[in-house]
Order: C-alpha cells, then sequence, then structure tokens
C-alpha cells in the first residue's frame, strides 16, 4: 500500500512553507477551453505586442496537459515580495529613476527555481510519479491555474489578487503525474473597483481584465526592443524598469505583510537610483551593478534607453549634460531618445543650434528623424 495521499499534501504544504512559500494550492493539469479562447483573441486584437513566443506557443499554452499529456495534477505555489515602502512615493522624485518593486532584490527566477526542485524531488519520491517545475519561463498559464488552485483570483489588471497576500506574488508549479487532492477555486473579489485601471498612465486597459501590452509601461520599458514611440514618453515618467501602479494601488494590499525572503529584500542602492549615474554606464558597469538582477537581461541598450526618457521627463536641466554625452552613443535607441531628452530640457535655440550640428552627421534615419521631431 502506497503513501496516504491526504499525508503527502499535508506534508508537502508544510515543507513548502519552509522553503519560504506563503502559499500552496492544487489543481488539475488541464484548464477549460475558455482560457485558450481569451488567449487567442488577445493575440488576434494585437495585445501580445511583439512577443510573439505567445502566438507561437497558443496550443501548448492552452492547458498544461497539451504540453505534457501525462501531467494530471498541478501544485501552484506563491512568494509574497510584498514591499516595505510607499513604491508610489518614488515617482516624486523624477531626478531618480523607479525599478519595478520584483526587480529590486536577487533575480526571483533564481530564488524560486531551486526551492521548487526540492520541493518537486520530496513529491516525486513519495509518489513514485514523474514531475517538472516552471517559473514563468515555459508556455504555462500560471495565473489561471492559481485562480483554480485557489491561490487568488485575476483582477480587473490580469494579474492575481490574493485576500491575503494582495498582489505582490511571485507564482511557480510543479505539474506531476499524480493524481493529488485538489483545492477549491477562487472566485472574483475585485467588485466595482476600478482602481488598477484608473492609475495606468497609458491606458493599457482596454477593459476589465483585458491588457494590450502595447501601451503597458512594464512591456515598453523591458520586452520592447526598439524606440519607445513619442505618445508614451512622457506618460513613463522616471519608470526606467517596468511599472507598478496597477499593483500598488490595489485595495486588497492593506492585508498583505511584508516579504519574509531575505533573498527578495530591494538591495538599498536600487530603491532611488541617481539617474545621472545610470546614463553613464558602459556595459561592463551595467552587467557589474545589476548582477544577479532580473534587470541586466534587458542589456545596457534598452535600460539606458529607459533612463534617457526619464531624464527628459526629469525637468532638471542640468541633466542635460548627461544626455549630450549619449549623442554619440553606438546605440541608436540610446541615441534616439538622448535628442528627445534634449529637446525637452534645453531651451528651443539652444536645442536648433544642436540639431543643426548633429543631425547631418546622424547615420540613422530613425534616429536623425528625432532631431526634426
Amino acid at each position: 500500500m502506497g503513501p496516504d495521499p491526504a499525508s503527502i499534501v499535508k506534508q508537502l504544504r508544510r515543507r513548502a512553507a519552509d522553503l519560504g512559500f506563503c502559499e500552496l494550492r492544487i489543481t488539475g493539469a488541464s484548464l477549460p477551453d475558455e482560457t485558450g479562447e481569451r488567449l487567442r483573441e488577445a493575440v488576434s486584437d494585437g495585445h501580445h505586442a511583439g512577443m510573439d513566443w505567445l502566438r507561437t506557443t497558443i496550443a501548448r499554452r492552452s492547458s498544461p496537459d497539451a504540453m505534457w499529456p501525462d501531467a494530471r495534477s498541478c501544485v501552484m505555489l506563491a512568494m509574497a515580495y510584498t514591499p516595505d515602502m510607499d513604491v508610489m512615493a518614488r515617482l516624486d522624485h523624477p531626478s531618480t529613476g523607479v525599478i519595478s518593486t520584483y526587480a529590486l532584490g536577487r533575480d526571483y527566477h533564481d530564488v524560486i527555481k531551486g526551492r521548487l526542485k526540492t520541493l518537486a524531488g520530496w513529491l516525486a519520491a513519495q509518489t513514485a510519479q514523474d514531475v517538472k517545475v516552471f517559473v514563468d519561463t515555459a508556455p504555462l498559464m500560471e495565473k489561471p491555474l492559481a485562480q483554480r488552485a485557489g491561490l487568488g483570483w485575476q483582477g480587473k489588471h490580469t494579474n492575481l489578487v490574493s485576500r491575503e497576500h494582495g498582489s505582490w506574488l511571485f507564482l511557480g508549479a510543479i505539474l506531476s503525474a499524480a493524481d493529488l487532492a485538489l483545492d477549491e477555486a477562487e472566485v472574483d473579489h475585485c467588485g466595482s473597483c476600478t482602481a488598477c485601471l484608473d492609475v495606468c498612465p497609458t491606458n493599457a486597459f482596454p477593459a476589465p481584465y483585458r491588457l494590450d501590452a502595447r501601451r503597458c509601461i512594464s512591456y515598453l520599458t523591458i520586452e520592447h526592443k526598439g524606440h519607445i514611440a513619442s505618445e508614451f514618453r512622457q506618460a513613463i515618467g522616471n519608470r526606467i524598469y517596468g511599472c507598478d501602479d496597477c499593483l500598488a494601488v490595489c485595495p486588497w494590499n492593506k492585508f498583505a505583510g511584508t516579504a519574509r525572503e531575505a533573498k527578495l529584500a530591494a538591495r538599498p542602492d536600487l530603491v532611488s537610483p541617481s539617474l545621472a549615474d545610470l546614463a553613464a554606464l558602459d556595459d561592463r558597469a551595467f552587467r557589474t551593478l545589476f548582477s544577479g538582477s532580473p534587470v541586466k537581461r534587458i542589456g545596457r541598450d534598452r535600460f539606458v534607453r529607459n533612463v534617457m526618457i526619464a531624464i527628459g521627463n526629469s525637468g532638471n536641466a542640468t541633466l542635460a549634460t548627461c544626455a549630450r554625452e549619449r549623442l554619440r552613443d553606438a546605440s541608436t535607441q540610446v541615441r534616439a531618445m538622448a535628442i528627445w531628452a534634449l529637446s525637452r530640457l534645453l531651451p528651443v535655440a539652444e536645442f536648433e543650434h544642436l540639431s543643426a550640428i548633429h543631425r547631418d552627421r546622424e547615420p540613422d534615419p530613425d534616429v536623425k528623424r528625432e532631431w526634426h521631431a
């Protein structure tokens, strides 16, 4: 006779808590057809922006058992990263940059994946069934699965919300070929609240529960690889990596305690970094500063592009010197946004004089257009 399934789940919960997870819930390894249909609709509407991997993985992403037919159960886990500061207050200091709360500490992929493997290894040994672990790096729809498992519900901002932990949650998943006892799904508790939709600086929500990534500051400053359209630059403010606004205003956060995991704690040097210092980063300095941080993955050029936009929004004329220094940057993205920053910080006559000097020397037509914008 094999191990008692109820005992396995009880021990699994205890081990998860010992590893720093705040919640563990279990659901089946399938999602209803409507989940995949919503994804297809979003892609059809172009809301996936440049994330073409969403389009190419729709069939596998629609349900876990489509990706792994042997999967029978899905163990969903949450780890809180609730900040101990007013994250919105940082927006009031335009000469410093704002990095999304989730990226102020160690890369959560590294922190969570090792612990998931430990937990999954124990589960595999107890059930004699195969397991697979996932942390936001595979075609798995973690948030719908988390709702079906009872961890929380997908709010109107499309992120998971928990009555106990608010919106500040990292998710991980263990797929198992074992049949495990399932938990009840969570229901939506957003009610009539629209705080997350109303606060969005770029109106990225065409409707509740729908996000258009093409307008989302998190997408634009992290995933988007090209020039950022002028219509979004002012709204970006001093956000140089991601955006927390829709998470931060959720009323359910008042029930959340601060994060317990030390490795996810904010690094003091990243909470309000000087835009002047960040603008001077070369590739080596960038990699050194963001070693072990998720910011590192976007690369120096995209990051300094974002810093140039923030400098342009700073209203601090002394930062024009930092933008001038980037006019000969090797990156076309950086040069383009340096021009835009100068157009906002310099007197008109001075900018026009600078344009007359540089525009005919600029080899890239997209960057050259910034001088004439």
